[in-house]
């Protein structure tokens, strides 16, 4: 029998029900062949999810283990793994969406221990705006990647940020005729708690370059009020005198006060339907 052969779908539990995670449901809903289902679905405020979707809502996280998720894919804040990415590792696969959480070392370390035993699920970060993710890992675990520097380019609207200056620089932007205005340049740990849901980028070329990690690679963030989309620039410098220099730039429609670009929502369904399977340890996605 043919139909019995076929893998049965991967449960997939989604924690934040924002719009990625109200755009993956919806996509693992009306398209089955993805081979994808819901295990449950989880919001701040369990308002958010509307009746139709009530049938998946989980109330509790701790309590994930009970609708037997293949994978957990976080899509809220950065506090979720804080709290409960080693709990989520005990059950399944993790996807953590808001890489900036592991900018704090305790919890980069707690995870790192988690998901290295030998029978341990994985953690899984997606690339998301991060071109060449995979071949930054490449050059760092080889020792030839000498400097790695993240530019982030948006409107000063698409910026989210937890600092008095950094705001008010970003607000200068605004002004006719500010033209762009570096908001931050420096290392990606203290950039992270700072801007939490726009730097996940930054956080994630840390997590590809273990050897820089957050004190060494460099995040710069610019505000640009003459942009509608968010521009990537990604410039790693190899060995050698001249060095091997390697940039590319990313350039990603968003209207003006979007936090996540068009092209961002594809990427995290591409993320999860690559994630699982690769074992213990981190993976990108």
């Amino acid at each position: 029998n043919h139909k019995s052969m076929e893998k049965s779908p991967r449960r997939v539990g989604i924690v934040g029900y924002g719009k990625l995670g109200q755009f993956l449901a919806e996509k693992i809903l009306s398209q089955p062949e993805l081979g994808l289902e819901i295990a449950f679905v989880w919001n701040r405020t369990p308002a958010g999810i509307p009746a139709e979707m009530t049938k998946y809502a989980l109330s509790d996280l701790m309590d994930a283990a009970s609708r037997s998720p293949d994978v957990i894919i976080e899509v809220a804040h950065p506090t979720i793994t804080a709290m409960y990415g080693t709990h989520f590792l005990s059950v399944c696969d993790y996807v953590a969406g808001s890489p900036t959480a592991f900018a704090d070392q305790a919890i980069e370390t707690k995870l790192r221990e988690a998901a290295a035993a030998s029978l341990a699920p994985g953690v899984y970060i997606p690339s998301g705006a991060l071109w060449g993710a995979t071949d930054l890992q490449k050059m760092d675990e080889l020792g030839t990647l000498k400097a790695l520097t993240i530019t982030m380019r948006k409107h000063p609207g698409s910026f989210k940020l937890n600092d008095a200056e950094l705001t008010r620089r970003c607000e200068s932007a605004k002004e006719a005729g500010a033209g762009p205005v570096e908001v931050y340049n420096g290392p990606a740990r203290a950039l992270c708690p700072l801007a939490p849901n726009n730097v996940n980028t930054i956080a994630a070329a840390a997590l590809a370059a273990p050897s820089l990690g957050f004190d060494g690679v460099v995040g710069v963030v610019i505000a640009d009020a003459s942009l509608a989309a968010h521009i990537v620039e990604v410039d790693a410098v190899g060995p050698g005198n001249p060095p091997f220099t390697i940039r590319t730039v990313r350039d990603n429609p968003a209207q003006p006060g979007a936090v996540t670009g068009n092209a961002t929502y594809n990427s995290f369904l591409s993320s999860l339907l690559r994630s699982g399977g690769r074992g213990p340890g981190f993976h990108f996605c």
